[in-house]
């Protein structure tokens, strides 16, 4: 068994696709097929199910899968500890952001690290707290950055800023004259929401919870997976919805959007690692720097 057969397999399983898994590969759809088909037979064990002119990985591939992206991480890890033999020259960092942060919060930043570091290359991958968190863990990011904090034994958890999150209505919203949001108030009007797994709605429901509201009697209208679809959908329509202040600081500026009187707590920004993999050169270097950057 090869890196290459691993980066293929990992490649076809994730997107149920051979000629799709071909193409970020560089290759050709035959030879990505051969590579699988030689896995299989070499260990006897189908990792695919082929129905009709589609593939979709079974049980076995599932499981498989996981062993695969843990064996690349650390050929990776490997590579790259050569490769800051040099210096900071040469080298990768991979990391993995919930949305607020990748979007508002960490471009900045990381502009700032590739003007003084321009030879490492840099990856993000946008998901949420719930997926960052995990991606960390099988050691596909070296470093994953989420809102609020994450209850992990595996994971070394530092804070690194402060965020604020505010309920948010559209100007015809009853909410909009700035009056204190009763917790009836609360229950009676319309939500839009981020998806489960998602810091803004953890700690949104963190909050309910402490005022003794459970979350699940909210009226819930929609659950969206990203804060421009939240934000479009309270401009929409007569809901109310909880994001953070990065959000929609300019859309409260210009009177699109108001916020509610209700009180809602600050949460950290927090920074993840696998406490049983050593740092990287690179994600010191990052991390050394944000901390040079005033929050």
């Amino acid at each position: 068994m090869t890196l290459e057969q691993l980066r293929i397999f990992i490649a076809v399983a994730e997107r149920a696709h051979l000629t799709q898994a071909a193409d970020a590969l560089a290759l050709t759809p035959s030879a990505v097929s051969a590579s699988i088909r030689a896995l299989e037979e070499r260990y006897g064990t189908p990792l695919f199910n082929r129905i009709g002119r589609g593939i979709e990985v079974n049980e076995a591939g599932r499981l498989f899968l996981i062993e695969a992206r843990a064996t690349l991480g650390a050929a990776r890890n490997a590579e790259l500890t050569l490769a800051e033999l040099a210096g900071l020259k040469r080298g990768a960092l991979t990391l993995h952001a919930s949305q607020t942060l990748a979007n508002y919060w960490l471009p900045p930043r990381l502009l700032r690290f590739r003007q003084r570091y321009p030879q490492i290359e840099l990856s993000l991958t946008v998901g949420n707290t719930r997926s960052v968190a995990q991606a960390v863990l099988e050691g596909r990011a070296d470093l994953g950055f989420v809102e609020d904090s994450i209850d992990e034994i595996e994971l070394s958890v530092s804070a690194i800023a402060e965020d604020r999150i505010v309920a948010v209505v559209g100007p015809a919203h009853p909410w909009a004259d700035g009056k204190p949001i009763s917790a009836q108030a609360l229950l009676a009007t319309q939500w839009i929401m981020r998806e489960q797994g998602s810091g803004t709605r953890s700690a949104f429901e963190t909050r309910l919870r402490g005022m003794g509201i459970d979350a699940a009697k909210l009226d819930v209208v929609l659950a969206l997976p990203s804060n421009e679809a939240v934000r479009s959908a309270v401009m929409a329509g007569p809901y109310a919805a909880v994001v953070s202040e990065l959000v929609v600081a300019s859309d409260l500026q210009a009177g699109l959007l108001r916020a509610a009187h209700f009180a809602l707590p600050p949460r950290p920004f927090s920074l993840l690692h696998h406490r049983q993999r050593s740092k990287s050169r690179a994600a010191l270097a990052l991390e050394q720097l944000l901390g040079e950057i005033a929050p």
